[in-house]
């Protein structure tokens, strides 16, 4: 049913398409036609319009990867640096909220924990929607901030950091054995501002996975049976990124010999001072309004990342017959 759905929104929006491009080429000749500015003025704002929701559903058609239509699990963490780049994680984590609330993705929070004194140290989201992991994968990296502090009494420039990583809700047709020997499992109280069950029993739980290392966490719950479920979720997910990691590194293993890596795994940098300016450092897409982005105006960063994964470092998808 939910594929289904999918397929007939995307013939919808086709139709609507040329609906509305049939509509702006009418307005457009009626207007020259009759000497009306007005309608001709008409006519190509809606035939703007087309060309960027056409630009849009171009761009869908590169998320054919295998769980690119998946649910997504979001992590942010934030990096050295305390309070700064806890802000910075909690900035971050409200920014992929935002983008996820307009484009019509549920967005529920999992676990997070708190920054001592402000901000947060990490939190993980799922984002339920159609291809919520094909229009995420590309985020995950190290993201740069600089700004005059507003944790500094006197106002010097500080450069923090925070990183996030997308991962696929692993769904029924896809099988991830684990054994439970290979795992640890903890509990713990929840953390949070308190009420019934809240701090009071541990109903948190946290697997550990240990031949890789990988931690899945989670204390939405009041129930810990839950939240161990969505834990075990999580794990899988997360070893099935893993393995597509691994796929995708070996079949790009000669591209990314030639790869520098820079400021280590370092994607993108918002400047909020001395001037304005967010810059994607794997496809030099620029925005000169940090506070759109910081807002959820990512769009054209994850249409430019998708082009380049799919055609490489000179695709663009303007290119695309």
């Amino acid at each position: 049913m939910r594929e289904r759905n999918a397929l007939d929104e995307q013939v919808t929006a086709i139709r609507r398409l040329e609906s509305d491009l049939d509509d702006g080429a009418g307005f457009i000749e009626l207007g020259e036609a009759e000497g009306d500015a007005a309608a001709v003025t008409e006519g190509e704002e809606m035939i703007r319009r087309v060309h960027a929701e056409a630009g849009r559903r171009q761009v869908e058609t590169l998320l054919s990867g295998e769980a690119d239509a998946n649910d997504s699990f979001l992590e942010v963490h934030s990096g050295a640096g305390g309070t700064e780049s806890q802000d910075w994680a909690q900035m971050l984590a409200r920014m992929y909220a935002r983008w996820g609330e307009k484009h019509g993705f549920k967005v529920d929070l999992l676990e997070q924990q708190d920054g001592e004194e402000a901000g947060i140290k990490s939190v993980t989201f799922q984002l339920k929607g159609h291809n919520a992991y094909g229009w995420l994968k590309t985020e995950s990296g190290v993201h740069r901030l600089v700004r005059i502090s507003p944790f500094d009494s006197n106002a010097r420039r500080h450069t923090s950091f925070a990183s996030v990583w997308v991962y696929p809700v692993v769904d029924v047709r896809i099988q991830i054995d684990i054994k439970e020997s290979d795992c640890r499992i903890d509990t713990y109280r929840s953390s949070g501002a308190g009420g019934q069950h809240v701090n009071t029993t541990d109903s948190a739980v946290r697997i550990t996975h240990l031949p890789t290392g990988i931690v899945a966490a989670c204390q939405q719950e009041r129930s810990q049976h839950k939240n161990r479920a969505t834990a075990w979720n999580m794990l899988r997910a997360r070893l099935y990124e893993l393995e597509l990691k691994k796929r995708e590194e070996k079949a790009n293993a000669e591209q990314a010999a030639k790869t520098d890596i820079g400021w280590g795994h370092q994607i993108r940098s918002y400047v909020l001072q001395p001037y304005q300016l967010v810059k994607d450092l794997r496809t030099g897409v620029t925005s000169g309004v940090p506070s759109d982005v910081l807002d959820g105006d990512l769009d054209p960063f994850m249409e430019a990342a998708l082009a380049q994964r799919v055609y490489g470092e000179t695709g663009d998808v303007d290119d695309i017959d």
